[in-house]
Formats: structure tokens, sequence, C-alpha cells
């Protein structure tokens, strides 16, 4: 069975990480950056940095906020060690957490006020599944294949048919046994915050180790009524000969009533992806409009799970939550 994926809907090739900043915007980035210590099997190592910059109406650029975390995940998965910024280093409620299926729940009862108050902190805190979950993808050409995954025959792979999109029945990303081909279409990519804005980004570390990085921007303007979102989403990896290659990357423009906080119009772009039907999620977006940007969270994994959605599509339209709060500092602002 062949799944037909229109020309229109097909990955794009690598966008440019950030446009000009625009006069009386604020830009909210983050980054996870992933390593290992002691190298393959060894535990993950992860610093998360996030940073909310203003950029007034002539043009002059005022920092907000800046947080950062640091975290150690152990072989079990779970989190060994976790430190916070300096107006909140204690996160001690969630030592111990797991990294995947509860962690938000864990989040939610530990943080609430962070949750509450959608701060770069809980954006960094709430992408830590995320990150954790394509981490390892960071060995892909550093590692022989048989050494990562276990020689053919022996592989005790997961069976991902119908996770998601991409991995729905028919992909041309499963094998026959239901487990996911080992032929990802990653791109090459430059350096985020190789643009022509020094500020563009919040200070981003160079990588030349094996390490992951999950790299977040979100731009938000008012217009006439109208909250107007530009938004970047990339998982990228470290090359051995140097330079990084991208495995997932959206753009996403998104319309926002400015009265009632709710999702008008949202149209993400599928830049680059690893199989074939990825983009298709890209169509089922548009269940999400109308919804209070309060509620986007919980209804997207709702809403567009399993074969519906893509887990870092979902990744993206999730943090659109942090809209309302950045709205509301360009409110205070200007008031």
């Amino acid at each position: 069975m062949t799944i037909e994926v229109p020309d229109e809907l097909a990955a794009r090739g690598p966008a440019l990480s950030a446009p000009p900043r625009r006069p009386g915007s604020i830009r909210r980035t983050s980054t996870i950056d992933s390593t290992w210590s002691g190298g393959l099997g060894g535990d993950l190592v992860q610093h998360g940095r996030a940073r909310d910059l203003l950029t007034d109406a002539d043009g002059a650029a005022t920092v907000l906020a800046e947080e950062s975390m640091r975290l150690l995940v152990g072989p079990d998965r779970r989190i060994a060690e976790i430190a916070g910024p300096p107006r909140k280093p204690d996160l001690l409620g969630l030592v111990g957490a797991p990294t995947g299926s509860g962690y938000r729940a864990v989040l939610a009862e530990t943080e609430p006020d962070e949750v509450d108050a959608a701060t770069p902190l809980h954006l960094l805190l709430d992408d830590i599944p995320g990150a954790v979950l394509v981490s390892g993808f960071a060995f892909s050409k550093w590692v022989p294949i048989d050494k990562l995954l276990g020689p053919p025959g022996r592989r005790n792979l997961r069976v991902m048919t119908g996770i998601c999109t991409g991995f729905q029945p028919g992909s041309s990303g499963l094998a026959p046994d239901g487990t996911s081909r080992w032929t990802h279409r990653t791109r090459g990519v430059a350096e985020i915050d190789s643009i022509d804005d020094p500020l563009g980004w919040h200070e981003v570390t160079e990588q030349t180790e094996v390490s992951m990085r999950r790299s977040r921007r979100i731009d938000v303007t008012v217009e006439a009524g109208t909250v107007l979102v530009d938004s970047f989403f990339q998982d990228s990896s470290t090359l051995p000969e140097g330079g990084r290659q991208a495995v997932h990357e959206y753009t996403l423009t998104a319309e926002i009533d400015l009265a009632t906080r709710t999702l008008r119009a949202v149209t993400p772009v599928a830049q680059v992806l690893p199989y074939l039907e990825c983009p298709l999620a890209v169509r089922n977006v548009d269940v999400l409009i109308g919804l209070p940007l309060r509620e986007l969270r919980p209804a997207v994994l709702d809403l567009l799970k399993g074969t519906a959605g893509c887990t870092h599509l979902n990744d993206a339209l999730r943090a659109l939550a942090d809209v309302r709060v950045l709205v509301d500092s360009l409110e205070a602002i200007s008031n």
C-alpha cells in the first residue's frame, strides 16, 4: 500500500531559524542540549536555556527573563538530579520522576505556579520528555548501527505501527514487523544563531561532541486586535565531521484573538522530517481552532493522538499556550 503525500505538504528543507525581529514584539527562545557522561550507555546530561526578549517600537532590545536548568537522567530514564535558575534552584520535587509517561503530572503537582505562569523555566521543564525521547538519535552518525541497535535478528525494537502519522499502517518508515526503518531523511543545517542578529537567540553553546539539541523560537506581535505568531521548532544533532543535521523541523504561523485569547488560525509547515509520510500530520491541526490558549497543551495531546498527529508537531503546537503570557507582557509594557 502506497500512501500519497501531496507535493504541497512534502518537507521543504531547512528554514532560517529566525527572521528579523519586528518592532513591538516579544521573542521567546529555548534550547535543551543533551550530552552523555561516559558516552553511549552513560547518564544523560541536559542543559536548558530560555529567554524572553522585548523589541520595542524603536527596535531597542530588552531581556525580560532568562532562565536555565540542568538535569541528570539515569539509565532507568528517571531524573537523578535537577537544578533550576537562581530564582528557583530547588526543583527536588522532580527528582525520581520518570521522563516519559507520567512526568507532566508530577510537574503539575510539584510546580503548579510555574505551569500556571507559563514561565520560560516551565517551557524547559515541560520539554524534558520530548528532549529525552529524541536524544538517542545523536549517536546515529557516531556509532555503527549494529552497536547502536544490536545485530540484525537480535534487535529488541519497539513496534511503532499506529504511534503517529509517520508510522501509520503502510508507511515507508515501517519495516514488515512494524518496527521503524533506520532510513531517516535528515538534512544538514546551520547553527541556529548563524543569523545577522546577535540578539536573535539567547547565548548558545557550540557543541562538537556527540550531542542532541531541541531548539524553539516563538515571535509574538499584535495588530488590530489579532495576535500574530511566528514559530520555529527543531531537533538537531552534531556530526563527526563537524556541523549539524536536523531530523525534525517545523515552522508555524498562527493568529489568536486578542480579546478572548482563542486560536483563530494555525498553519504549520514541515521543513525536515524523518519519513515521507510525516508531513501529513499538518492536515489535522484545524481541530484546535477556537480553543482558548490555556487549554491547548492538554487539548493537543487529546485531539491529535495516534495517527492523527506527529509527536514533534504536537510539541510545537502545545507551546502556543505560552503566547497568552507573552501577550500579557506586551500589553503591560504598552500600558
